[in-house]
């Protein structure tokens, strides 16, 4: 019964648009204006050999900040939008003034998909619920083929963007890419889901270390990803 009810809500939800997933273990982050940047969920240092730590200080402090920062500057703005919250902002990107569609899009898709990101991460090493394992070994046949093909996808992305796992109004898992900051909530998005997983394609994401090796990042990025939050996003 509780998992049928689960189905309903998530069906629905992603159906109407109107997806309204947060962050579990992440109560700190608020969903409306102003935004705040939250602090890492561990130390800079702690998803070192695979990421380092000036790579992750500067991704968090400069780079997630200035989308902080730039998002609320625009919502400065636009008094009538500011409580909507951003994963409505997203669902009803295309309705929004034009000025605040390239902001939600740009920097308000920095801010969260950059929060959504750190909490993917983790120095514990952590393993997917049996829920989460059997789709995805239905779906791509088993846990190596999932990473091989999110590589692949992760090097097709020409320029900056990201790779995602979703869960598509189907209840299918789906691995598709966005341009940019763009992400699968938004209501122009061609592959719209709720995300699983989510990984960050940007230069600024992996050059320190693996310089213009893309492969090796999508690679190692997998000895820090935090299963056990991708397992509570997935019901």
């Amino acid at each position: 019964m509780e998992n049928s009810r689960r189905d309903f809500i998530k069906t629905s939800v992603l159906a109407a648009g109107a997806l309204t997933f947060g962050l579990p273990g992440n109560a700190n982050v608020p969903s409306e204006y102003p935004y705040v940047l939250a602090d890492l969920p561990y130390a800079f240092n702690a998803l070192e050999p695979y990421i380092d730590a000036l790579t992750m200080e500067i991704h968090h402090d400069k780079h997630h900040k200035a989308y902080t920062d730039k998002f609320n500057a625009a919502l400065e703005k636009f008094p009538d939008y500011q409580a909507k919250g951003i994963q409505n902002l997203f669902a009803q990107i295309t309705q929004l003034p034009v000025e605040l569609q390239t902001a939600v899009r740009n920097q308000g898709g920095g801010y969260w998909n950059h929060n959504f990101f750190w909490h993917m991460l983790s120095p514990e090493k952590t393993l997917p619920t049996e829920p989460l394992l059997t789709a995805i070994n239905t779906t791509f046949g088993d846990m190596d083929k999932l990473k091989a093909a999110m590589a692949k996808a992760g090097l097709t992305v020409f320029g900056s963007g990201w790779v995602w796992l979703i869960e598509n109004a189907q209840k299918e898992l789906k691995i598709v890419t966005t341009a940019n900051q763009n992400n699968p909530m938004m209501g122009d998005t061609a592959d719209k889901g709720a995300p699983i997983l989510g990984i960050d394609v940007w230069e600024h994401a992996y050059y320190l270390k693996y310089q213009n090796k893309r492969a090796d990042y999508l690679d190692g990025i997998w000895n820090v990803i935090n299963w056990k939050h991708a397992s509570q996003l997935y019901f």
